[in-house]
């Protein structure tokens, strides 16, 4: 059903910027806290590159062979805005094959008996998607017409239909169609009324997977048997544990599931639907985040959460691992096979060079690489290797984090810092590609990717630790994120300040709302300021977790005073640092007024604030020309209230 499914955790406000993912699990060493790194001498000649040579950069993601094996579709934002492009796997010239230039219309992938291809599309980032068909002659077609938000669910294995899911009987629950391929023509496979979500198809049609969020850190997989009607619990635990739907096998026989029940990291499991026997298939000293079978079932693959990184595993059918190509600078990600299984392709991203495609032919062992998505006008040597650091939280929590220092930075030459907090709750700062921080680094900040407490890929207990804490712990270790940053000897301990988005953004206004002295200056992007309002407000989607996240957040009804008491809105006469707000008018998670009023509330204070609305966004960036002026002001900012008149 999923290609590549990046997480597993439930997060509420998705902002990923280091994308998607320490010493905390079992048998490892604590790492010591990180000591103040030594001074090296200043780096001359470091070109400052601007934004719009920053956005020139290509993004790109996705991967569906042709039926012939002869082309690959992909998703690129080369003319601005994300469409659906083709190019032959031998390398050649992208072509565009969708021309939206209002929407951003992302790939699923061709037809599996012909050339015609699936993609999805909202209008302005509402996330009402519809999922499309171009044809052959060109025209698009809107195969879920109407009031809803629909996904593409998975191709029968003969290519003959494929399954969709839509919310339009009801707003709060999806169900699932089988569309014929040749007509479009489509039969109701699932009535949903369970609340829960369909995650899986078998290959025999027989089997639905569901998942089940009770918290955010306990959930539950199901099984149901279509021709008997019958559902079935397989995850059943009495301590909280995550279990996730990952794939049904080839056969048919068993569904392969992640789960952590037992062990502070996620582990792949096996439930055989005939006996009801569950077995481990796979572990690793980390989160596994995922595993899939190629289209053939010759192959599987895995995904594991290493610290920050990505790892990918592939094996074979009798379970041996295969040898993957070996590639300087950056980890291999999004892994999809053809048909045959003969070729390959998959993405390389470092922390200097944003996603390119490559494909990998078997028979030749021949590698090549498909898009230069780096404008060459940057010369990746300019950038900078991340780097994992730890420091010690106020009660002793080790917090991993990824850092980014500025080349130049020297004692006689101290720098500006960001703290920059991810979204979520529950989300995590990675290593990899990302033009905003780069951009910010290149410019001579350092910056550094807080893990607060709360966030994934360090285990169960440490991903547990902010809940019905928010605005209290997490914040606090932001905090020491800038003690750690200040203890820096090439830092400037009074030029620190703090940005995030999402819930990132939540926690750059609880910093300054309830540690007004801690940060020079806030950025909040796309942040929650009333809780009240935000869980209120839930997408009618979201209704299948909507008590998880009332069970960590708090209840708008139950809980109000806790949730006033946390919210910056209600405290923004304590906030006395310039602040810069940045939303998108269309979002449907973090809506309009939560920004609206925290602006109007601290101009009160007669505090500097600077308010960007893009009026053809949703919960984040989806357009290059909006991202390019986001981060263009960004930095103006940042310069205005964090360098002053002090040199660089």
């Amino acid at each position: 059903m999923r290609q590549y499914r990046h997480a597993v955790r439930l997060s509420l406000f998705a902002f990923i910027v280091g994308a998607t993912l320490s010493p905390l699990h079992a048998g490892a060493q604590v790492a010591p806290q990180v000591k103040q790194a030594p001074a090296k001498a200043p780096v001359k000649n470091v070109k400052r590159y601007t934004i719009e040579q920053f956005m020139a950069t290509t993004s790109v993601t996705g991967a569906s062979f042709s039926k012939d094996e002869k082309q690959i579709l992909f998703s690129s934002n080369e003319s601005g805005i994300f469409n659906a492009y083709t190019l032959p796997v031998g390398g050649g010239t992208p072509r565009a094959l969708t021309k939206s230039t209002g929407d951003s219309t992302y790939a699923v992938g061709y037809f599996y008996n012909d050339d015609r291809i699936l993609f999805t599309r909202d209008a302005g980032g509402d996330e009402q998607n519809h999922l499309y068909v171009l044809e052959r002659d060109g025209k698009e077609r809107d195969l879920t017409p109407g009031k809803l938000k629909a996904s593409f669910a998975g191709w029968k294995p003969d290519g003959s239909g494929f399954y969709v899911a839509t919310n339009e009987r009801d707003p709060k629950f999806f169900d699932i169609y089988l569309y014929d391929a040749a007509s479009y023509a489509r039969t109701m496979v699932y009535q949903n009324e369970s609340g829960m979500n369909v995650s899986d198809i078998s290959r025999d049609g027989n089997w639905l997977a569901f998942d089940k969020s009770n918290t955010t850190s306990d959930s539950d997989v199901y099984v149901y048997h279509l021709p008997t009607r019958q559902m079935k619990h397989i995850t059943p635990h009495t301590e909280p544990a995550s279990h996730s739907a990952a794939t049904f096998d080839p056969q048919s026989k068993r569904l392969l599931f992640t789960t952590n029940a037992g062990g502070e990291f996620t582990r792949i499991a096996a439930y055989d639907l005939a006996t009801g026997v569950t077995s481990d298939v796979e572990k690793a000293d980390w989160d596994l985040l995922d595993t899939s079978y190629s289209r053939n079932g010759g192959n599987r693959v895995s995904i594991v959460n290493r610290d920050g990184s990505i790892d990918v595993r592939v094996f074979d059918a009798a379970g041996k691992p295969v040898s993957l190509p070996r590639l300087p600078g950056g980890e291999m990600r999004q892994v999809t096979f053809s048909a045959s299984g003969r070729l390959m392709a998959f993405y390389l991203n470092g922390d200097r060079s944003p996603n390119n495609l490559y494909v990998h032919d078997f028979g030749s062992k021949k590698t090549t690489q498909l898009t230069r998505s780096l404008n060459p006008a940057i010369d990746p040597n300019d950038l900078v290797e991340a780097e994992v650091v730890r420091f010690k939280s106020f009660d002793g929590t080790v917090i991993p984090s990824i850092y980014y220092k500025p080349k130049g930075a020297a004692p006689n030459a101290k720098v500006p810092a960001v703290v920059y907090v991810h979204g979520g709750p529950g989300g995590q700062t990675m290593r990899g590609y990302s033009a905003q921080i780069q951009y910010l680094v290149n410019h001579g900040y350092a910056v550094l990717g807080i893990n607060n407490r709360g966030s994934s890929g360090y285990g169960k207990t440490f991903f547990r630790a902010d809940d019905r804490k928010h605005g209290m712990e997490p914040l606090w270790d932001c905090i020491e994120a800038k003690t750690w940053l200040a203890s820096q000897s090439y830092v400037d301990p009074e030029r620190i300040g703090i940005m995030g988005g999402s819930y990132g953004g939540y926690m750059t206004l609880a910093a300054l709302a309830f540690r007004p002295e801690a940060f020079k200056v806030g950025i909040d992007i796309f942040g929650v300021s009333n809780w009240v309002r935000t869980l209120e407000s839930i997408p009618p989607y979201w209704e299948a977790q909507r008590k998880a996240l009332y069970d960590e957040i708090g209840d708008p009804v139950k809980d109000k005073e806790f949730l006033v008491a946390t919210s910056p809105l209600f405290h923004a006469h304590r906030i006395i640092k310039p602040l810069m707000v940045i939303q998108g008018a269309n979002d449907p998670r973090v809506i309009k007024p939560e920004s609206d009023e925290i602006v109007e509330a601290v101009r009160k204070n007669k505090v500097d604030v600077e308010y960007i609305v893009f009026d053809d966004e949703g919960h984040g960036f989806s357009k290059k020309k909006n991202q390019t002026e986001a981060s263009a002001k960004i930095l103006a900012f940042l310069d205005k209230h964090l360098k002053r008149q002090v040199s660089n």
